[in-house]
Formats: C-alpha cells, sequence, structure tokens
C-alpha cells in the first residue's frame, strides 16, 4: 500500500508540474500573442500612414496636374479669341472711313519719323496715302526742320500702313508688324498669368 501511495504521490507531483508546464506555457503563448498583436497593430498603423501619403501625394500631383491642364487649355481659348480680335481689329483698320485712315496713318507717321528725309513706301494696292497725305505730314514737321518725306515709286505688299526708308535703313509702320507686337505683349501677359 505505501508502495501505491508513493505512486500516487509521484502522479501528483507529475501532474503537478505537469499543470504548472502547461500553465507556464500559456502563460507564455499569451505573452507571445499579445506581442504579436501589438507589433502587428504597429505595422497597420504604419501601413496606413505609409497609404494615406501615398494617397495624399498621388492627390496632390493629380491637382497639380488638372490645374496645369486647364490653365493650357485657358491659355488656348485665350489664344483663339486674340486670333479673331487681331483678325477683326486687322480688318477694322483696313476698312477705315478715308477721313480716319489718312488721319492715323499721318499720326503714324508723325511718331516714326527720325529724320524727316525718308521715302514713304506703301502697299500696292494703296489710294489713300498719296503725296498729299504726305504734304500735310511735311507740313506739321516742317517746325522741326524734318518736313522732307517723299512718296516713293516703289511699292510692297503691306495690308495696310507703310515703311519709312531712308538707305538701308526701314522702319515697318505697317498694320501687320503693329498688331504682331500688339499681340506679343498681350500673350506675354497671358504667359504670365499661366506660370503665376
Amino acid at each position: 500500500m505505501e508502495g501505491q501511495q508513493v505512486i500516487k504521490k509521484i502522479l501528483a507531483d507529475a501532474e503537478a508540474e505537469a499543470e504548472k508546464i502547461k500553465t507556464q506555457a500559456q502563460e507564455k503563448l499569451a505573452a507571445e500573442q499579445a506581442k504579436l498583436d501589438e507589433q502587428l497593430a504597429q505595422y497597420k498603423k504604419q501601413t496606413a500612414a505609409l497609404a494615406q501619403k501615398a494617397v495624399e501625394e498621388e492627390k496632390s500631383h493629380l491637382l497639380a496636374a488638372a490645374r496645369m491642364q486647364i490653365a493650357k487649355e485657358l491659355l488656348t481659348e485665350k489664344r483663339k479669341i486674340l486670333d479673331e480680335v487681331f483678325a477683326q481689329a486687322r480688318w477694322q483698320l483696313q476698312n477705315l472711313p478715308g477721313d480716319q485712315y489718312r488721319q492715323l496713318i499721318a499720326d503714324l507717321m508723325l511718331g516714326a519719323v527720325e529724320t524727316g528725309d525718308e521715302e514713304v513706301i506703301v502697299d500696292k494696292d494703296e489710294n489713300r496715302i498719296d503725296q498729299e497725305l504726305v504734304d500735310r505730314v511735311n507740313q506739321q514737321l516742317a517746325d522741326e526742320n524734318k518736313g522732307h518725306l517723299t512718296l516713293s515709286d516703289q511699292k510692297q505688299e503691306l495690308g495696310g500702313g507703310f515703311i519709312l526708308k531712308r538707305g538701308k535703313i526701314r522702319t515697318n509702320v505697317s498694320f501687320e508688324v503693329l498688331l504682331t507686337q500688339a499681340r506679343k505683349e498681350l500673350e506675354m501677359e497671358l504667359a504670365k498669368e499661366l506660370f503665376s
């Protein structure tokens, strides 16, 4: 009997030791699981932050590209409008009533004259810029001792306006040149708007 009690005692001790080992293993497993859960939560948090940052960067990139595209489309539309405006301006200049056209040309000549002895070259189809107009401009330039303009026999295709020629020096005051200069200035303003 005593042998059975010893065996029972050994078995009870072994069972208690096994239960202790089992409890320790479960505690260790629970601690490891908690540690893994915490690491997993950290990874999820970092992944979410990285994903959010990537989304924000992509969104910012897409918005910038969209803004640039809209600005380009707006510039294209403005250029189309400019084309129409300048075509209409050219037509209006060429079709000014006689007196207004002659006054405009006289004012342009007065502003463009350098020495006063230039030749005035006109468009091949021009009939409103004549010797009488040149004489009128010369009278206005007489006070400055510059009233020696002459109407050239040479004609060019200008589409309106004139060229002042003195030797090899030419001052182009054709409508085409005037409108081109005005357009360049407007386009520079448009470009500033696009890139500001």
